[in-house]
């Protein structure tokens, strides 16, 4: 008889691989049931994720400047808040304005439908950013990357999640503690 491969529930995820960089965490599944008599072939068994440790292996805080901020699209947000609903134990979130400095091509060159909102991203144009949980740390009550402590018109860096390609430069112009983003340049930290 023909026998598909059968693989394992995926483990949970791995921690960062490093700490205090843009890396990524692993997850893994292992063959049950090798496939035969020309049966189904097994599926990838490992997964990599995009992640970001803020903290050291001896548990303190890394040097904000050598972390860009990790930003997707304020979209996200909706489905995240949806999805906290049930704790309301987080605490509220925050805005914070840049204006958008420089900006690398790979942003408009990704054609990924979870991409699409990179191509609204303009030199120039003032960005608005929510920090919200769960990327709203609980020890330093801030989002890794929104400028707190920068110095003003201080370049500050940023990449896109999803798209390794797409970073910039921005300015941290003000943080608003009630958020009223406009939809098309709205972010969120990650």
């Amino acid at each position: 008889p023909v026998i598909p491969c059968v693989v394992s529930q995926w483990s949970s995820w791995s921690g960062c691989a490093e700490p205090c960089k843009t890396t990524y965490r692993v997850r893994r599944r292992h063959i049950i049931q090798e496939p035969r008599n020309g049966g189904e072939a097994c599926p990838p068994l490992e997964e990599r994720a995009g992640c970001v440790e803020y903290w050291t292996r001896q548990g303190t805080e890394c040097k904000q400047s050598l972390i860009p901020a990790l930003i997707t699209t304020g979209g996200f947000g909706k489905a995240r808040k949806k999805r906290a609903a049930a704790d309301g134990s987080e605490r509220a979130g925050y805005c914070v304005e840049f204006q958008l400095v420089a900006i690398t091509p790979g942003c408009w060159h990704s054609h990924h439908s979870y991409t699409h909102w990179m191509q609204y991203l303009r030199e120039g144009h003032t960005v608005c950013v929510e920090c919200q949980h769960p990327a709203l740390d609980s020890r330093s009550l801030h989002c890794y990357g929104d400028g707190s402590g920068s110095k003003k018109n201080q370049l500050l860096h940023w990449q896109a999640v999803g798209n390794p390609r797409c970073k910039g430069t921005w300015k941290r112009i003000r943080q608003l503690d009630t958020c009223s983003c406009p939809s098309v340049h709205s972010f969120l930290f990650i």
